[in-house]
């Protein structure tokens, strides 16, 4: 059985282990110690889903197994986290623009500056969901007293009106949602991703 760990290969001896599940839960508990969670899993060179993980675990293990694991540490989602903060200050700050833009005709320049938004939100979204595999860190971020799951329920709605007032080139409430209430959030949002410890 060969396992490896972000491509490289790890020397390990079995004591007890005989399916795949055993590995993976002696793997589990020694990379719990470590601050690492698993992210993704292959067997013989099959990413294994979250559907399929339960049919995987009692597979017997054999010289030929081939199990890869993808790992992220908890200080590699704070360091991710810091990048975030500042590329999502950088993205609202033209968002105070969008209401000019749209009453000069410039829709392309305003959808860019949304399009710049969604993709550095995209990003937040995605480090938000592997945040989740370190509860301690999860619940430890807080944005103006609120919970990060409470805080994205806040946020998505008004990302909504804003695209649904971008699209209807209704430019009051472009320039008041982006001036009142996006840009004030994404303000708070990156204090908070800022001085995460």
């Amino acid at each position: 059985m060969q396992l490896k760990v972000n491509g490289n290969p790890l020397d390990i001896t079995l004591e007890n282990e005989k399916t795949v599940g055993d590995v993976l839960a002696s793997f589990e508990t020694e990379a719990e110690k470590s601050s690492l969670a698993t992210v993704e899993i292959s067997l013989n060179g099959e990413k294994i889903s979250a559907e399929k993980f339960d049919s995987i675990i009692s597979t017997p293990l054999d010289s030929s197994t081939l199990i890869e694991l993808s790992v992220i540490s908890e200080e590699e989602v704070k360091s991710e986290f810091k990048a975030i903060s500042a590329s999502i200050l950088e993205a609202q700050k033209p968002l105070l623009d969008l209401s000019v833009l749209l009453q000069s005709g410039k829709e392309k320049e305003g959808a860019k500056i949304l399009s710049n938004l969604a993709f550095e939100m995209d990003k937040f979204c995605h480090i938000s969901r592997l945040s989740v595999l370190f509860p301690k860190l999860y619940k430890s971020i807080t944005i103006e007293d609120n919970s990060l799951n409470d805080f994205l329920e806040s946020l998505l709605p008004v990302l909504k009106d804003l695209k649904d007032a971008m699209e209807n080139q209704d430019s009051v409430t472009v320039g008041d949602l982006a001036e009142y209430e996006l840009t004030p959030r994404l303000e708070q949002l990156s204090v908070a991703l800022k001085n995460i410890d």
